[in-house]
């Protein structure tokens, strides 16, 4: 059984819908990060850099538990326990690792901060908007040109999807018209079809 310590963010959610698409059983534990949950203790037992989401498998490798935190580290590890939604072929995983490493690496540090300075800076600071929100609109851009050459990042559906679908979910927050980049709004809307995505993405309740 796993247990998934989470809370309602893009981050807490790629690893619900990764756990929904592979059918794999687990428990979801409500980290409830506006109320400094994630600093507690026992939280910090599981992730000493106290940020959701963590994952607890009691069936790890070489049949010992494990804990790992770092939303992208545990969609890796989950592929690899399942053998699903990371390409069997050499080139096709490391596309996959490839689109991984830029949504951890950009899309998601950039929409957050578009997202801090829009919605929970105590004041407005222009220069910031500006610079997070056209570096945003940079990054949609590049996801534009990707969808318009494969139908999902890694050319197959995979860890590369479903950590970056959450973010662009939130493309409201950071006030972007899907419209805009229509490669992105067609591999949204097929991606948000999807029953799995549909259940990891309400968890959690």
């Amino acid at each position: 059984m796993i247990d998934l310590y989470t809370w309602t963010t893009p981050n807490g959610r790629k690893v619900s819908v990764m756990l929904e698409e592979c059918g794999l059983p687990y428990r979801a534990h409500a980290i409830n990060i506006g109320k400094g949950e994630q600093f507690t203790p026992q939280f910090l037992a599981l992730n000493p850099n106290g940020k959701i989401p963590a994952i607890a498998d009691s069936d790890g490798p070489d049949a010992k538990p494990i804990t790992l935190f770092e939303s992208g580290a545990i969609l890796v590890y989950l592929a690899g326990k399942t053998g699903r939604f990371l390409p069997a072929s050499d080139r096709g995983k490391y596309l996959a690792l490839q689109w991984l490493m830029f949504q951890m690496g950009g899309v998601g540090p950039m929409f957050g901060q578009v997202h801090h300075f829009l919605r929970a800076a105590q004041e407005q600071v222009p220069y910031a908007i500006e610079r997070y929100s056209r570096e945003k609109d940079r990054l949609y851009a590049v996801l534009d040109k990707r969808l318009g050459e494969a139908e999902y990042l890694a050319g197959e559906y995979s860890i590369a999807d479903i950590s970056t679908y959450p973010w662009v979910a939130r493309h409201e927050w950071h006030r972007t018209e899907l419209g805009d980049f229509p490669n992105v709004k067609r591999w949204y809307d097929a991606i948000g079809a999807r029953p799995a995505v549909q259940r990891g993405m309400a968890v959690p309740a």
